[in-house]
């Protein structure tokens, strides 16, 4: 790095704090504006600036939350619009007909690393957005094998085994919070099928609570300072320092002993690179960044999937839990008692409840992208702009399903839309419940899997009344997901 000129440091040690504040503000503006006149400049049609007050305007629509900027966002501009965030440019693309770019480009045209790197103190080096992208393509392919159709067979039990001793616990009738309910309960399944039996029956109150710290150490700030030295980080980076050494005690036992376990931890533990790192096996801080990493795509957004689902469901009896519940009855006798894959998979009733909740509230309210070349979008009505290279792209699968030109009456709980005549969800990038194209939710028949076990326990064993209205969705958390919402359940074997 250059060094300053003797000068200049002669300057800056007799000026006073306040001097050196208003110095480095100016500074800051004068950036600013060189980038804006840049950015004016680029030949063009450009997306229409959402801004406000120049300069501010835009960071103060952040502040008030993505939710309300994207409402306002649309109301005035349509499916195209750029805010600026100080020195970086958000262009928001809402709806399918301006979205193929953003899901179908390759990764040396629509980059994730550089909207997601603020993950990398919680996932660890060398894993994920901390590698180039053929090592990240590699790293996905090995979770990929561990979701094979066997691997997911073998792991169906263990969903079913830990819902059903779980809800055993319940009693014959009382009132719950489906969003805390089920946040313990995919916390105890992901336990038992990701990391391993040793966390699941020994470790799991100790690792329950570091991966608690993990996530507590995920704040706003996180995504634009992940490194600021606030308590909330400090803690993080406790808790990930002592998952790393549980882990590997875990991962040395494993392999000196030769025992081999059905768990995505063993499949990372047996795996190896091909084409990258001269073909070796994963090391033992990579495991446990990769099962960190699979947890937090994964944990989150199937508690609050299974909640949405089992809410929605709950207040919409006529369309969801008695067609559901109908539909149990006819699984058993074609399939037996048991929750097999087999029978999971025939489940065609509970999968449209699903995916109209996760319709309705998709957990992620952004999924952002990195523009390494400029591209062009058209919208419904005709016009076309060019995005510019350097933009942070977003795309809002929530508000995205809400726009009544793409599914009839999007705030009502429909199953029925995933069926034939409608099928409103074949569209083009019209559904990203599960994200769309070239990182489409590698994990989504494992979530699937898990959340059809365990509201088939429910079903088969449980009657439910909400005592409070369908529950408002919390913006204010990175995952979206209910907030409070009394249950009232009584067991009755429906069976």
């Amino acid at each position: 790095m250059a060094e300053l000129p003797a000068e200049l440091i002669v300057l800056m040690s007799n000026l006073s704090i306040t001097q050196l504040v208003v110095a480095g503000s100016a500074v800051l503006f004068l950036t600013l504006v060189v980038g804006r006149l840049l950015f004016n400049g680029i030949p063009g049609k450009r997306p229409p600036v959402f801004e406000g007050i120049p300069y501010v305007g835009g960071l103060l629509k952040f502040a008030k939350g993505p939710w309300k900027l994207l409402h306002e966002g649309y109301a005035k501009y349509g499916e195209v619009f750029t805010v600026p965030v100080a020195h970086k440019r958000v262009t928001f693309l809402i709806g399918p007909e301006v979205s193929p770019h953003f899901f179908k480009a390759g990764d040396e045209e629509m980059s994730q690393s550089e909207v997601y790197d603020f993950n990398v103190p919680t996932f660890g080096k060398g894993v994920v957005f901390d590698v180039e992208q053929k090592v990240r393509t590699e790293q996905f392919r090995m979770f990929t094998e561990a979701l094979t159709k066997n691997r997911l067979k073998a792991y169906v039990p263990q969903f079913t085994r830990e819902a059903e001793e779980y809800f055993a616990k319940w009693g014959d009738s009382g009132i719950v919070d489906f969003r805390d309910e089920f946040s313990k309960l995919v916390t105890l399944t992901a336990a038992r099928t990701l990391l391993g039996r040793e966390v699941r029956e020994q470790l799991f109150d100790q690792v329950a609570d570091l991966l608690h710290g993990l996530d507590e150490g995920m704040v706003p700030l996180s995504v634009f300072f992940p490194y600021l030295p606030i308590e909330p980080h400090k803690k993080r980076d406790r808790c990930r320092k002592a998952l790393s050494e549980i882990f590997a005690k875990i991962i040395q036992n494993r392999r000196t002993s030769g025992r081999r376990e059905e768990d995505v931890l063993q499949q990372f533990i047996d795996a190896r690179y091909q084409n990258v790192n001269g073909g070796r096996a994963l090391t033992e801080e990579e495991i446990t960044g990769l099962l960190i990493a699979v947890l937090f795509a994964g944990q989150h957004t199937s508690s609050i999937t299974t909640s949405w689902s089992a809410i929605f469901m709950a207040a919409s009896k006529d369309k969801g839990w008695l067609p559901a519940a109908e539909e149990q009855k006819a699984i058993v006798a074609k399939h037996g008692a048991e929750l097999s894959f087999d029978a999971l998979m025939d489940m065609e009733v509970l999968h449209r409840c699903i995916n109209e909740a996760l319709r309705i509230h998709p957990p992620l309210l952004l999924v952002m992208r990195y523009a390494k070349k400029p591209f062009q979008v058209t919208t419904s009505q005709g016009k076309s702009y060019i995005v510019p290279k350097n933009d942070v792209v977003a795309v809002s699968p929530n508000f995205s399903h809400m726009l009544p030109h793409v599914f009839k009456n999007p705030e009502s709980f429909e199953p029925e839309r995933f069926t034939k005549p409608r099928e409103e969800q074949a569209r083009n990038y019209a559904y990203l419940g599960f994200g769309a194209g070239r990182h489409a939710c590698i994990g989504q028949n494992f979530a699937l899997l898990q959340i059809k076990s365990i509201l088939s326990v429910l079903l088969r064993n449980f009657e439910f009344e909400l005592l409070d209205p369908v529950p408002d969705a919390d913006y204010e958390s990175m995952v979206i997901g209910p907030k409070a919402c009394r249950v009232k359940f009584t067991r009755r074997k429906l069976l």
